[in-house]
């Protein structure tokens, strides 16, 4: 008991390896914990206070909001805007970019967060989530879009916390990706999945198969040839999984491989894609990366991309190598 590693121990000890580097960002990935410690808690107790359903109101997206999207979409505001760690924020939930109230000080860090992934799974108890990447920035300054608008590649750290059975927080500060879970009789983090890795081969999918009709032809090859089974082109059988919650499905990944699609659909030119690229693409892209799989839009690296808009859509397909390389080469080939 003695010799567990706690969540700040971790951070620390990371930061004396790389010379220059000051305390702040310890101190705001506090700030985040936190935070989800907050919301860790709410999730857990639903609607015995009265926070599960409808909100009967649309974020940006367009999208109904469940009570607690909009809970903790401020539990996680009111966490980072006055500690001075801080130059801007943005969240999946709010038009523009949040700035800090004029009687706080700036830092030299921008969050950029989706305060709960899969908020559509509350209301049933399934797996939801907090995601969250840090990015670089001028310090002491009033940042303007252009700041947020930074490639996945910049990002100085990304995580995200599930809130199921139990809470965990997985990490990375680009030197590989950990796994820490929240000891609720203490109230930290413990370091209990360290140096997470994704096998390369994998024989389980996550798709919502529902949408088939709207894919484009590499994504329905790929699909229908896992679809076969032994007697297809690949000689093996696969596993299909949906979720409908991006944590739980990048968990699942981290922990046993497979790969997660939510390809390009056809039937609305306007969205290119399903997933948000500076909420959810950008810091589960580097997670998987860092854990040593690949993430792809099926023509291009997701981390390459510029974004062009805080609320930009894209496409994804991330996993294991051997799988996410295959559909690419198909897109390839098309």
């Amino acid at each position: 008991m003695a010799n567990r590693i706690t969540l700040t121990q971790f951070i620390i000890e990371q930061q004396r390896e790389l010379p220059g580097v000051s305390g702040t960002f310890t101190l705001l990935l506090n700030d985040i914990v936190t935070a989800c410690k907050k919301i860790s808690h709410l999730v857990n107790q639903g609607d015995l206070i009265g926070v599960l359903g409808s909100a009967e109101s649309e974020n940006v997206q367009g999208e109904v909001q469940k009570k607690m999207d909009i809970i903790t979409n401020d539990i996680m505001i009111n966490a980072l805007n006055w500690t001075g760690h801080l130059a801007g924020m943005a969240s999946e939930e709010v038009d523009d970019i949040i700035k800090i109230p004029d009687q706080y000080p700036k830092g030299k860090y921008l969050a950029l967060f989706d305060p709960l992934d899969g908020s559509s799974n509350i209301d049933i108890n399934l797996t939801v989530g907090t995601i969250f990447s840090i990015l670089r920035c001028r310090e002491g300054i009033d940042p303007t879009l252009e700041d947020f608008l930074q490639k996945g590649c910049d990002q100085v750290c990304a995580g995200f916390v599930l809130y199921g059975p139990s809470t965990m927080m997985i990490l990375t500060t680009g030197h590989g990706v950990n796994g820490f879970t929240l000891d609720q009789d203490i109230g930290e983090f413990i370091l209990t999945h360290p140096n997470m890795t994704i096998p390369d081969e994998t024989s389980e999918f996550a798709i919502n198969i529902s949408n088939q009709r709207f894919w484009e032809a590499p994504v329905q090859q790929y699909i229908d040839e896992c679809l076969q089974g032994k007697e297809g082109p690949r000689g093996k059988n696969f596993n299909m999984r949906w979720v409908a919650s991006l944590v739980a499905e990048v968990y699942r990944i981290l922990t046993r491989g497979g790969v997660f699609l939510y390809p390009l659909d056809m039937r609305d030119p306007s969205k290119p894609g399903k997933l948000r690229l500076m909420y959810e693409a950008n810091p589960v892209g580097f997670i998987i990366e860092q854990a040593g799989g690949v993430c792809s839009t099926g023509r291009e690296r997701i981390l390459d991309i510029k974004p062009t808009d805080l609320h930009q859509r894209v496409p994804v397909i991330l996993g294991s190598k051997s799988e996410v390389d295959r559909i690419v080469k198909y897109h390839r080939q098309g």
